[in-house]
């Protein structure tokens, strides 16, 4: 048995709480089946096992890979049964012991509510239904969510504006650069509920900040500057070098400054010019550093910079307190008037978004009065917890965890003969920073937290990694420790190693050459294109460059390591991987197109964004005004309809003046019977069904589904299966309308989700956080440089120890 096999079977221990760090590719996800097939075959029952995964997806691969292997056992062979179970790390299997393997898989389909492999916000969801009214929610709750979450957000921020609290929402408008904002600083404030339970008024805020609530503009100008600025500027700018780069800033500086009527912005703009602005040394004074200068200068000319640098170094405190404070004031009063309107709205509605789930269980599983009760009924069904993903894990689902495991660690509960234990699983490289408040330095301190906990009771307790990895060669993984070495985020640094399982298989690396930038062409007149790229564009010329290597590639039969020795690469065994879904994605997908190359598209999209949801939107558009000739005309001429372009020039050019297209086409109802009975039948019950059942109407009665996947493929599938789900949710949330509804699908931002787990013969393009937990023989990185956030505007609240939920100013704003 080799280190690898010895090291997954070591975590996969039923008997002892684990804490383990897997590189990608080590088998966490066999470790984490393997561990739950031997707790059941060890007479744990199934419905005594939860499993906490951080997507529905990773929680049904998990499941299904769990059911597949039981359900093998179920029908092996006694030597082979031995022989897999021994694999696994079991041994002393008897007769018996056969008998019990091959009855898992029964027993975990038949256990009472299933096996519990889910979601953080899945159990919370499960947990509040048992106990509603503990948890203060109502008993039929709906779980919203982030679309209609985003909805209802829009629809209280206009009521908002329009309401006696229109300043509040003013005064943090006034903040924000992008008219997105208000929406984002509205779903972080909503995040952070539990963080404006006190909300601070002006006073507290100053008190806080340690400024005055009295403090003004003019009083931190009065501090930083005495009157003899300008003339200063003016003086010092005759001993300045405008070739010295530095000194020019300082020059151009002083010359823009509007000395008889500054600012606070002003004031941040002369901290720029005075003072050192990063480093150990933020804040402090900054000499101007060339001897010559400082001689032609003169001492008192020195000292007079001196001295204006030292004002502006004291009054830089006080305006950064000043603004702080305005934009923490600001923030709560928009919080006062926001939050309660918000908990209202879902209140009324019966509706708990996602942050509600995990507020509403923690709250549940710490209240003092609730919690030993809730624990002692939780208690009772839960022997041993497991926990995939863990980096990605919030301090909030951390709290969770933490009290469910409470009594494991105890030493007694409901029932204190059974052994219980935790086992955790995560890799801070690979965490998702800030998505759902992810925190991956919480991955190290809990599992301080829960190995004092057990070593005080004497449990066993055991930190680990998996290094191996399954799934690379030698080459390629020593080139990612050493780029990760030099890197800095957390879990990424000196020390990362990975070690290849098959360590003679073959590998190479191929290091392009940078594409230099596209340099900038003519300005745009308005009413051109802004957003296609052209053929010289350096995007373009990348995605070709890439499309032609991978056509020579299965040209030429490229060999590649398989099963039985080398093989010829195809174009399933290609995976291209982006950082986001940019520009460069589609000019890849269009360039692998153009090149005649298999590709399976776009992994994810907006709902409304595929053309087969373009069609039936057209056509839904059509059957609520029949006036509209433009969603006429785009139905007739998509595969719904059929039509060609010839056809509808004749039908539109020759139909009466003033005349609809519609009414044109019922007059060629003799040429066109089966068009026209579509949209008879479709527009007599266009009234009368909800918008689900007319989409199945069109889609099965009149086969618009049969022709849009004959004509645009496979792929359409997912966007019409994407559009009907919506049209449940909506009809669930909403008074059901087909004008609705088309507003509904075109106001959100639900995307339609493709599986490329599995290539199908086709090159896969996909994001690097989309392609999570896939392989593939040949894996392109086309965009590997180290982006600058532009636009936006991105919101973080941050709340200090025993101060005031804050919105931190970006590095690049002065106000």
């Amino acid at each position: 048995m080799n280190d690898a096999s010895r090291a997954q079977i070591a975590a996969a221990a039923p008997a002892t709480s684990v804490w383990l760090s897997a590189n990608a590719g080590s088998g966490k996800t066999r470790v984490l089946t393997d561990r739950v097939a031997r707790l059941l075959l060890q007479g744990v029952r199934p419905e005594r096992i939860l499993c906490l995964t951080y997507t529905k997806a990773a929680a049904m691969e998990m499941q299904n890979r769990l059911f597949q292997r039981l359900g093998a056992w179920a029908m092996m062979p006694d030597d082979k049964l031995r022989a897999t179970l021994a694999e696994i790390g079991e041994d002393a299997i008897d007769p018996p012991r056969l008998r019990v393997a091959r009855t898992l898989f029964a027993r975990a389909i038949e256990a009472p509510g299933g096996l519990k492999i889910q979601t953080i916000h899945s159990f919370c969801a499960a947990v509040l239904r048992r106990f509603p009214l503990e948890a203060g929610v109502s008993p039929g709750f709906t779980e919203i969510d982030d679309r209609v979450q985003a909805r209802l957000i829009a629809d209280l921020l206009d009521d908002l504006a329009a309401g006696p609290d229109a300043d509040a929402l003013d005064a943090v408008a006034d903040l924000l650069s992008d008219e997105d904002g208000l929406r984002k600083l509205s779903r972080a404030v909503v995040g952070a509920t539990d963080d404006f339970a006190q909300i601070w008024d002006w006073p507290a805020i100053c008190a806080w900040a340690g400024i005055d609530p009295d403090l003004t503009q003019d009083r931190i100008l009065a501090v930083a500057l005495n009157g003899g600025e300008a003339d200063l500027a003016k003086a010092l700018i005759v001993h300045l070098d405008p070739k010295n780069q530095a000194q020019a800033r300082l020059i151009a500086r002083f010359e823009a400054m509007p000395w008889d009527a500054m600012t606070l912005v002003d004031l941040s703009a002369l901290e720029a010019a005075c003072l050192t602005m990063s480093g150990k040394k933020a804040g402090l004074p900054k000499a101007i550093a060339n001897v010559d200068v400082r001689k032609a200068m003169g001492p008192d000319l020195v000292a007079a910079y001196d001295a204006l640098a030292e004002r502006v170094a004291t009054a830089r405190g006080l305006r950064l307190g000043l603004v702080t404070a305005r934009r923490t004031h600001a923030l709560h009063r928009f919080a006062a008037a926001f939050l309660p309107r918000y908990a209202q709205a879902k209140a009324l509605r019966g509706w708990l978004d996602f942050d509600d789930l995990i507020r509403a269980t923690r709250r549940l599983l710490t209240t003092e009065n609730m919690a030993q009760w809730v624990l002692f009924r939780l208690d009772g069904g839960i022997d041993h917890i497991l926990v995939d993903e863990a980096q990605d894990t919030s301090p909030a689902q951390w709290d969770i965890v933490k009290t469910l495991a409470a009594e494991f660690a105890a030493g007694a509960g409901a029932r204190d003969d059974v052994a219980r234990t935790i086992f955790v699983v995560g890799d801070k490289k690979q965490s998702i920073y800030s998505f759902q408040g992810a925190d991956p330095q919480g991955f190290d301190r809990m599992r301080d937290h829960f190995a004092t906990r057990l070593a005080d009771v004497g449990l066993p307790f055991r930190s680990g990694e998996l290094l191996y990895s399954f799934r690379s060669a030698p080459v390629i993984l020593s080139l990612v420790d050493r780029v990760a070495n030099g890197a800095g985020a957390p879990g990424v640094g000196p020390g990362v190693t990975h070690k290849a399982h098959f360590d003679t298989r073959a590998g190479r690396v191929d290091l392009w050459p940078v594409i230099p930038e596209t340099p900038g062409r003519e300005k745009l007149a308005w009413d051109d294109p802004q957003d296609i790229v052209s053929e010289d564009h350096h995007t373009s010329r990348l995605a070709r460059a890439i499309a032609a290597r991978i056509q020579s590639m299965i040209a030429t039969g490229e060999p590649i390591p398989g099963k039985d020795g080398p093989r010829a690469v195809t174009a399933g065994d290609i995976l291209i991987l982006v950082q986001s879904r940019s520009p460069l994605f589609r000019k890849i997908i269009a360039a692998l197109k153009a090149a005649g190359l298999p590709v399976a598209g776009v992994d994810r999209a907006a709902v409304s964004e595929p053309l087969a949801v373009k069609d039936l939107i057209a056509l839904m558009r059509f059957l609520s005004l029949p006036e509209d000739d433009l969603s006429l005309a785009t139905v007739l001429r998509s595969p719904i309809g059929g039509w060609s372009e010839a056809a509808l020039f004749d039908l539109a050019h020759h139909r009466p003046m003033g005349a609809s297209l519609w009414e044109a086409l019922r007059g060629k109802a003799d040429t066109w019977p089966d068009t026209v009975s579509m949209f008879h039948d479709l527009r007599d019950q266009a009234d009368f069904l909800r918008p689900y059942d007319l989409l199945e109407r069109a889609l099965i009665r009149h086969d618009a589904r049969l022709r849009l996947v004959a004509r645009l493929g496979p792929e359409a599938e997912d966007g019409i299966d994407a559009m009907l789900d919506q049209a449940l949710a909506y009809e669930a949330m909403e008074v059901p309308s087909l004008t609705g509804f088309v507003g509904w699908l075109e106001a959100g931002e639900v995307t339609v989700k493709r599986d490329l787990a599995k290539p199908n013969g086709q090159i896969r393009v996909m994001t690097v956080h989309g392609a999570k937990g896939l392989e593939a023989p040949v894996v392109i990185l086309p965009d590997t440089a180290i982006r600058q956030r532009r636009g936006g505007t991105r919101i973080d609240l941050v709340t200090p120890l025993d101060g005031p939920c804050l919105w931190p100013r970006r590095e690049d704003a002065i106000q």
